[in-house]
């Protein structure tokens, strides 16, 4: 159902399209997460996940993480994304934020992002580069998951791990906050009708939790 999504998804038509924002800078983020207040996710996805859950028969969300790390290249801000291993047995080949589940030895949600990061991309982040974190949001495969934002040092050096990640990659986050730059597509799932987060950039296609968290920032940036 869900993987055939990229067979479906249209992109807005040409009039809608808008040319990239100006480069956003670190110091420009930092003012704007700080002031703006927290973006409420789409009722519309979250009921989503919510009858999905139902679905699987266990009502119990497990808490996740997921890192969005952002790195200043010439006064522009980039996002860290990465494309997932092929032969994962969840969401394969798509493109995702690295991140996971909490474990039993991690102190808190933010100590599991870090982890799955270095785990996954073999990029360290420092606890004095955090902005915040956006609101935790249910997935259709029962996580509740927490948007950590933070900064990583534009000269790291990734260090992928092969079963989890196929490729990392960056994209200027002026790229997300475009306004109609990530657009809802509605997609049938076991006969009910939902809406569905997606943007494509080059080759790529990002949608789903993605998609919807970059939306997600983008409002609480008061940028659409």
């Amino acid at each position: 159902m869900e993987n055939g999504f990229s067979k479906v998804f249209r992109q807005p038509d040409s009039h809608t399209r808008r040319s990239p924002m100006r480069p956003l800078s670190r110091h420009w983020l930092v003012q704007r997460f700080s002031l703006s207040p927290s973006f409420r996710y789409d009722k519309r996805v979250i009921q989503r996940a919510k009858d999905a859950i139902k679905h699987l028969g266990d009502p119990t969300l497990r808490p996740a993480a997921v890192m969005i790390a952002l790195t200043e290249r010439n006064g522009e801000l980039q996002v860290l994304l990465t494309k997932r291993a092929s032969h994962l047995k969840h969401h394969p080949g798509q493109i995702a934020f690295p991140g996971g589940k909490v474990e039993k030895s991690d102190a808190d949600i933010v100590e599991a992002a870090i982890r799955e990061t270095v785990e996954e991309i073999g990029v360290s982040v420092q606890r004095d580069q955090l902005l915040g974190c956006l609101p935790p949001l249910p997935t259709v495969s029962g996580y509740l998951v927490t948007p950590v934002v933070a900064f990583v040092d534009p000269e790291y050096r990734p260090m992928l791990d092969p079963n989890e990640v196929d490729s990392l990659f960056e994209v200027p986050l002026a790229q997300f906050l475009r306004r109609d730059a990530i657009t809802t597509q509605p997609f049938l799932v076991r006969g009910k009708t939902y809406h569905i987060y997606a943007m494509s950039y080059q080759q790529h296609l990002i949608w789903g939790v993605t998609a919807q968290i970059l939306h997600a920032l983008g409002q609480q940036l008061s940028l659409n």
